[in-house]
């Protein structure tokens, strides 16, 4: 498509101008006819003077994925295959993960040459998401005509959540330097699966553990002595049912949840467990069994990148027997929900309670600052005490709710949002330490 430049737009106006002697002599109507042809022939010779959009290639330099609020630089690799100059202007039209459309930017690429150019993104929420093109301007030597088209230069962006290495090291150091952790973790024999020693036959052991090599070599009997065995299964379940869509503190329940289940997922990885996940609403929208190492970690990450709420009711019974099917290895099962009153949640708490003695189940809840202030506040107005009134039986059918939970053997975390992350991670410090997985 060929289009006029600014700067001949405005000589046009300019040359409107003389429209205004017509008034005077008839003359001057011709010359502004004439001067309007010469200045259309020209914008269209020098539009048919720029370089094609289509001569010019792009290829993409950068991060395959981002974290929420840390910008990136990434480049992109300009190349002119046509024999003039390329005077460009560049539109960029992003993911909108990434800010969607960026302000037109100037750039000029040599014949036959190539040139970088450097742009930074900071990722505005977490997902997943494949969008990008460019819409590109060429211009003319004379600056009055270019020609436009659009050039696809797509890309799939994940951002995932924002990602506290350094905050998450400093808790963790923390929870090392307090009494009980000083505490020398116990090692306990039994009929666990990792290597402790070898020792001297008695009768009464299990033969199966006899090692023939070395009853070869001592000329006695000698049988393998295990330990139970110390890495973890840890499963993180988040409900993307209606509550976690409920706003508090500012941000949605889920984005609060998604970031307290990447603090724990990354102490896991820090102490060696392995680590899963599961992410239900009205079905099982995610699962990844519990694995080992960076891998296991690399496929939490991913889910909780695209993890997102849905305005429907959860399906806990079937959720939850996806769960004693998919997982029949004892886990530390962190369920991260939200709960009204026992009634409303009453199904909840019949299978969160059916995890035991099986798994060790931990809610994580978090509480509304918002209604806590309400309920604590003096009214100044009627309306003000029914919404006090309101408020406080909220409060007390929630904290019935959590308690029925820890009667069934859960242990139950409420805490406000801004410590939800770091609470999640004490508390799984707390049970390792305890021996309670």
């Amino acid at each position: 498509m060929m289009l006029p430049t600014p700067r001949a737009l405005l000589l046009l106006g300019c040359v409107a101008a003389l429209g205004l002697f017509g008034f005077l002599t008839p003359r001057a109507l011709d010359v502004l006819l004439t001067v309007d042809a010469a200045l259309l022939l020209a914008v269209v010779i020098d539009a048919r003077l720029a370089v094609d959009p289509r001569r010019l290639t792009v290829t993409r330099q950068g991060p395959a994925g981002f974290s929420v609020g840390r910008p990136v630089d990434y480049v992109y690799r300009w190349e002119n295959h046509a024999r003039r100059d390329a005077s460009l202007v560049l539109r960029e039209v992003r993911p909108q993960l990434l800010g969607g459309v960026l302000q037109p930017r100037h750039l000029r690429v040599a014949a036959r040459g190539r040139v970088l150019d450097s742009v930074r993104a900071t990722p505005i929420r977490r997902g997943r998401e494949t969008a990008g093109w460019f819409a590109v301007r060429s211009r003319g030597p004379l600056g009055l005509g270019q020609r436009q088209r659009r050039l696809d230069a797509p890309w799939t962006v994940t951002v995932y959540p924002s990602l506290p290495i350094s905050r998450l090291k400093a808790s963790i150091a923390d929870a090392a330097r307090r009494p009980e952790a000083g505490l020398r973790q116990a090692r306990r024999l039994g009929e666990g699966s990792q290597f402790e020693s070898l020792r001297e036959w008695v009768p009464g052991d299990d033969t199966r553990h006899i090692d023939w090599k070395a009853t070869a070599r001592r000329s006695k009997v000698i049988a393998r002595q295990f330990e139970e065995e110390r890495r973890q299964q840890v499963l993180l379940v988040l409900d993307a049912g209606r509550l976690l869509t409920a706003d508090v503190g500012g941000e949605s329940r889920m984005e609060h949840s998604v970031r307290a289940a990447l603090w724990l997922a990354l102490a896991a990885y820090h102490h060696d467990d392995n680590i899963g996940i599961m992410v239900l609403a009205d079905e099982i929208m995610h699962y990844v069994a519990p694995q080992r190492g960076k891998r296991g970690l690399r496929q939490v990450l991913d889910v909780l990148a695209v993890a997102q709420p849905r305005l429907v009711e959860p399906d806990y019974p079937a959720a939850f027997r996806y769960l004693a099917i998919k997982n029949r290895k004892r886990a530390l099962t962190i369920f991260f929900t939200d709960v009204i009153d026992r009634m409303a949640s009453e199904v909840l708490l019949v299978h969160v309670g059916s995890l035991r003695p099986r798994h060790l189940p931990l809610v994580v809840t978090l509480r509304d600052p918002e209604l806590e202030r309400v309920a604590d506040g003096r009214p100044a107005a009627i309306g003000d005490a029914y919404r006090k009134a309101a408020a406080e039986e909220l409060l007390t059918a929630r904290d019935e709710a959590l308690a029925q939970m820890r009667r069934l053997g859960a242990v139950v975390l409420d805490v406000c949002p801004n410590r939800a992350s770091a609470a999640v991670v004490d508390k799984y410090l707390e049970l390792k330490r305890r021996g309670r997985l």
